[in-house]
């Protein structure tokens, strides 16, 4: 039946030449991808740099980015935060950036600057709110940033260091009881990626990555990363194991459910999707 009607598909085009000329003309060009796209998720927990920021409990977020030929971006991203992280913040924080993008052959550049936003959450009269430029290069699937603040390390100064918001777990004292430490402008974090493609579906992801805290060295640690994700008709779902050194005397939350470590290992799920 196929071989049929094949053949009389051939016999009317030598029979028109005109209409077969139109039939195997060049298809129309596909549209261009639009340069603004959007994208959620839901995880449950969000972890930055390995340490949660929802009291070890779940997240919604999502954000939008603009993106243009020439290689700039901006973008806004948000997610519900702890207000026990965030003292007296309205639970939610709201990340603006931008920057500059380039890619030769296989490899790529990434400038940029980061504003991270905590609505009303201070402590003592001092903001939580960060700002950081970054610098990333990338090789096919391999990928490294550096990020570096330009301000206090979300309000870390001699209020926070020395008012009650750093207290060692153990002993009750205070990260700097003297409250003469300084400033921790000049934090850096270092990110290294490896997000290998298995097929057009399935990923394989393992991160490294290292903070150094400014004037604070008790703060100092590391964090890792594997993972996988997976599509499933246009939805991302991801499972990975974060762990990091960070000294649990410093890096816990308090609430009604007693205190949390926020750096131990832990198992993260998500879905999200772009759009």
């Amino acid at each position: 039946m196929r071989k049929s009607v094949l053949t009389l598909s051939v016999v009317a085009a030598l029979a028109a030449p005109g209409l077969a000329s139109a039939q195997t003309a060049a298809p129309a060009a596909a549209p261009a991808p639009s340069p603004v796209t959007g994208n959620m998720t839901i995880a449950s927990d969000y972890r930055f740099r390995g340490i949660s920021q929802t009291y070890l409990g779940p997240a919604i977020q999502g954000g939008i980015d603009y993106a243009h030929a020439s290689g700039f971006y901006i973008g806004n991203w948000n997610s519900n935060v702890a207000s026990q992280v965030y003292s007296g913040g309205s639970g939610i924080e709201m990340d603006f950036y931008g920057g500059y993008k380039k890619a030769f052959g296989d490899f790529g550049l990434d400038l940029g600057f980061i504003y991270y936003y905590y609505h009303n959450a201070e402590f003592m009269s001092k903001k939580f709110n960060n700002q950081e430029v970054y610098i990333g290069g990338s090789w096919k699937w391999l990928s490294a940033k550096l990020n570096y603040a330009l301000s206090d390390y979300f309000g870390l100064n001699n209020e926070q260091a020395s008012g009650g918001y750093w207290v060692n777990k153990n002993t009750g004292a205070a990260l700097d009881p003297s409250g003469t430490a300084g400033k921790s402008k000049g934090t850096y974090y270092l990110d290294i990626t490896a997000t290998y493609p298995v097929n057009d579906k399935l990923n394989v992801i393992g991160h490294y990555g290292m903070l150094n805290v400014k004037t604070y060295n008790d703060l100092d640690y590391n964090d890792w990363k594997l993972g996988v994700t997976y599509d499933v008709g246009g939805w991302l779902l991801g499972a990975s194991y974060i762990d990091t050194d960070a000294k649990n005397e410093w890096y816990y939350t308090g609430g009604a459910k007693g205190n949390k470590d926020s750096g131990n290992g832990t198992v993260v799920l998500s879905i999200g999707k772009t759009f």
